[in-house]
């Protein structure tokens, strides 16, 4: 009994222990967001609904953590849900309680990813476009799509043809399934855009002082608004009509900027709208408050010590009395290239800042003071070159004008970059300085970011002449280095002899035996990679042989005999053999060496050259020319002044191109004692030949040459018109009136380009709208010439390939004696034309023209000219 009382409390004590510890576990209790919230441990958590995913990365992104306490219900499983929908992958999420055991709760997430796009179709649009939308959309193949990510394409795609003018465009996105690919969808991008949007009128009210013409503007004149014109009026003919709501907040911008130009610093604009007037137009209106005009009373100048005052008010050039124009104020201040600010910032304060502070106002005057904080003169620390691997740096850093140690310039920056543009070797449209002030110490670093374009030019062309296939190869190297191709330069670059920015070109055109030429040039601004010293080299050989006579005859005959037969007579077979008669031949061989040098006075633009060359002329039986049998010498020296500030090779936009040239051989009828009068002016005497071999075996001639263009940026930015103007004249004389030089006259007419059966002896010179040579056709030879010429360009495309359309008027003529030259007395035309530069061609272009005037009596007429090249 007493056991029995001792072994009880013990089972029982037992039996209670084992149920404490065998806990209830609840399979998917039903939690409502209405009951008591409770502290639970976090068990356990299971991820369903994803593929190719590990759990823990899924798991991670709850913010959740087995052993966690959370409350049930409560924020965390919210927060959590919040987790997986900000991250933008999933289009279905839930968490549910899997099971309850004691105080843990184990958790299952079910995810659905949103589908990945297969395809992109664009509906209702062009290829360009297309391209336009694919790079500004966003939407890529094989990324999820989101809403988010539709409503910003549709967003984007609004103001894109909101910008060219398509104001009412519909764009719709749908989504559909894609069949052939899992959780994949098909986006179909679905645009109408409409009518372009155009300005039907333009409404103004309050403006007195400036009229309506003088806003909108009229055919030939600029008007305050710049981008906003009415359709349907002659006043904005050849303007653009369209209407973007980015336009008409610029030009609302340029019209109070008009007032203040005209002193009306008060001026505002108190109201404006934009309605709809049908879909293809909208009205717009502006009302302004002018306010009064203004004008300069006092101007002072505080914190200057460097200049005077009185320099910098004549530097400035507004006095009291004049129009308080803002814009000539921030010209004469800033951006002008003799403004005040550039006294300091090309002497080395980068640090300079003026501040032009109204400091009274009394009725229509004011006081301005011109607060100048000088600061310290800066010094160039870091000039780095980066993005070349092309030429070696040494090339690059001797034609810069920046270099570690010097005071900062302005000038200098600009003048660098126009020299790294002119090379040739990089895009000059992204020449740009990245300047990088240190204030701490009064230093400046400079990064010059350039991209590398292509120079080299392959050359390889077939052509059909009289004689069959003409060939024509040709290589130009504009990165040549003669040192690499004759010594191990440890850091040469790549297999061909590169790096140094010389310049080396070869040709051949031929056509077998009939026709072959030869030619070979070196040049190199930097020879001895010291001093800017030009120097060039080059030879050439040619020969040139005529159709046989026997070809005429025969074809005649066999013409005749067909005809007097019905057609039945023998056909004459063209062949190569037919052609060709090697008794019939002109050669030409020669060589030329050259040497330049930049000069410091008057400027730093200008260069100076001589050339000395010779060329032998061999004739045998050649009937096209003065002295068919013989050889004639030309030895001549020539010097030339350049000038050439253009801030692009391919497409100026300011600056100009200068060169006079004189090119003078030994006068050697000086020193023959010969009779020229009487020499070689009978064609019928026995000895002409001989005669003309005589008085040509040594040419003589002095050649006086001058061209020059400019070319004026007619608005800002880098795609904008640009007008190029030309003038240029040249004049053959003679030592001897009795021995004037058959060589080296002019050729003009046409495109400009020589061809191969005229250029041995005459300079081509184009006038476009008349046939090639029509103002000195043979037997006329040109012994002065001018040209005058206007275009007006607008690049279409810039940077490596570059494309670009013109307009031109030009005029010009030749005359057979310098006494009849008369450069008033022109042959006129114009046409328009393209420009495509391509890096490894060249530039083509093709132009068309109209020729007003006849020349020998045949009017020039309609024409049209293939360009090969770019001429001064």
């Amino acid at each position: 009994m007493k056991l029995k009382n001792k072994v009880l409390p013990i089972v029982l004590f037992c039996t209670c222990s084992m149920g404490a510890s065998a806990q209830v576990k609840i399979t998917h209790p039903d939690i409502t967001y209405a009951g008591t919230p409770r502290t639970l441990v976090l068990g356990g958590i299971n991820v369903s609904g994803i593929e190719g995913y590990e759990d823990f990365m899924l798991t991670g992104i709850s913010g959740l953590t087995v052993g966690q306490e959370i409350t049930v219900p409560g924020n965390e499983i919210t927060d959590a849900v919040k987790r997986y929908w900000k991250h933008g992958l999933f289009s279905d999420v839930s968490i549910a309680a899997d099971s309850l055991v004691g105080n843990k709760i184990y958790l299952h997430i079910r995810l659905a990813l949103r589908p990945r796009v297969s395809s992109i179709n664009y509906v209702g649009l062009k290829k360009s476009e297309r391209e336009d939308m694919e790079a500004k959309l966003g939407l890529l193949k094989g990324s999820q799509i989101t809403p988010n990510m539709i409503d910003r394409a549709k967003l984007l795609a609004k103001r894109y043809f909101d910008d060219k003018g398509f104001k009412n465009a519909d764009i719709e996105i749908q989504q559909r399934d894609d069949v052939a690919g899992k959780n994949q969808v098909i986006l179909d991008v679905i645009i109408d855009k409409k009518e372009k949007m155009k300005v039907r009128q333009i409404l103004i009210e309050g403006n007195e002082k400036l009229s309506d013409k003088k806003i909108k503007g009229g055919l030939f004149r600029k008007g305050a608004f710049a981008k906003t014109h009415e359709a349907g009026k002659l006043s904005s003919f050849l303007k653009s009509k369209k209407f973007t709501a980015e336009r008409w907040k610029e030009d609302k911008e340029k019209l109070i900027a008009k007032y203040h130009e005209l002193g009306y610093r008060d001026a505002v604009i108190l109201s404006d709208s934009v309605w709809n007037v049908d879909d293809k137009h909208v009205n717009t209106y502006v009302k302004v408050d002018e306010g009064r005009q203004y004008f300069l009373r006092n101007i002072t100048w505080v914190g200057n010590t460097i200049y005077s005052t009185d320099y910098l008010s004549a530097v400035l050039g507004m006095k009291s009395g004049d129009v308080y124009n803002q814009k000539l104020l921030n010209k004469r201040l800033t951006e002008d290239e003799d403004a005040v600010g550039n006294n300091y910032w090309n002497n080395g304060y980068l640090f300079y800042n003026l501040q032009p502070t109204e400091v009274n106002i009394v009725g229509d005057s004011i006081d301005l003071e011109m607060r100048i904080v000088e600061g310290q003169q800066a010094r160039l620390n870091n000039v780095r070159i980066n993005g070349n691997n092309r030429l070696y740096e040494n090339v690059i850093r001797r034609e810069l004008r920046t270099k570690p140690g010097d005071l900062f310039s302005k000038e200098a920056l600009q003048r660098s970059a126009r020299e790294l543009a002119s090379m040739g070797h990089f895009d000059p449209e992204k020449v740009n300085p990245d300047v990088k002030p240190n204030y701490e110490d009064g230093t400046v670093d400079i990064n010059w970011n350039l991209e590398q374009k292509s120079s080299d030019q392959i050359e390889f062309s077939l052509g059909w002449g009289q004689t069959g296939v003409i060939g024509r190869v040709g290589l130009k190297l504009n990165n040549f280095s003669m040192r690499n191709l004759f010594s191990k330069n440890k850091e040469r670059r790549g297999i061909l002899p590169i790096g140094d920015g010389e310049t080396l070109s070869l040709g051949a055109q031929t056509n077998g035996t009939y026709y072959q030429s030869y030619n070979a040039n070196y040049s190199t601004n930097w020879f001895g990679n010291k001093r800017p010293i030009q120097f060039n080299f080059g030879v050439f050989y040619s020969k040139q042989t005529d159709v046989s006579s026997n070809y005429y005859n025969r074809s005649y005959l066999n013409n005749y005999y067909g005809s007097y037969l019905g057609g039945y007579g023998s056909s004459y077979i063209n062949s190569y053999e037919n052609y060709y008669d090697p008794n019939k031949s002109i050669k030409m061989y020669g060589a030329s060496v050259g040497w330049g040098k930049r000069l410091r006075w008057p400027d730093d633009y200008f260069t100076i050259s001589a050339n000395l060359s010779f060329t032998r002329y061999v004739l045998q039986n050649w009937q096209y020319f003065l002295m068919a049998n013989g050889s004639a010498n030309n030895l001549n020296l020539g010097f030339t002044i350049n000038r050439v500030s253009t801030d692009n090779q391919l497409f100026p936009r300011r600056g100009s191109e200068f060169m006079a040239s004189l090119t003078i051989t030994p006068p050697w009828s000086k020193w023959e004692n010969k009779d020229y009068q009487h020499l070689a002016n009978n064609r019928e005497s026995a000895t002409y030949g001989k005669e003309l071999q005589e008085k040509y075996r040594w040419v003589e001639y002095h050649k006086w040459k001058f061209k020059a263009k400019t070319y004026t940026a007619l608005s800002g930015g880098q795609k904008c018109f640009v007008l190029m103007t030309r003038m240029e004249f040249g004049l053959l004389g003679s030592y001897n009136k009795y021995k004037k030089s058959p060589f080296e006259t002019y050729y003009m007419g046409g495109d400009g380009m020589s061809g191969y059966s005229t250029g041995y002896a005459e300079e081509t010179i184009g006038l476009r709208g008349y046939d090639n040579g029509s103002l000195t056709p043979p037997g006329m030879q040109g012994y002065a010439y001018t040209r005058l010429g206007l275009e007006i360009r607008y690049p279409f495309m810039l940077g490596n390939t570059t494309i670009y359309g013109l307009g031109f008027v030009e005029g010009g003529n030749a005359w057979t004696d310098t006494k009849k030259f008369n450069p008033f007395s022109l042959k006129r035309s114009a046409g328009v034309g393209v420009r495509i530069f391509l890096p490894m061609v060249g530039l083509m272009g093709i132009d068309w023209a109209y020729g007003f005037d006849k020349v020998f009596g045949q009017r020039g007429g309609n024409q049209f000219h293939f360009i090969l090249g770019q001429e001064f």
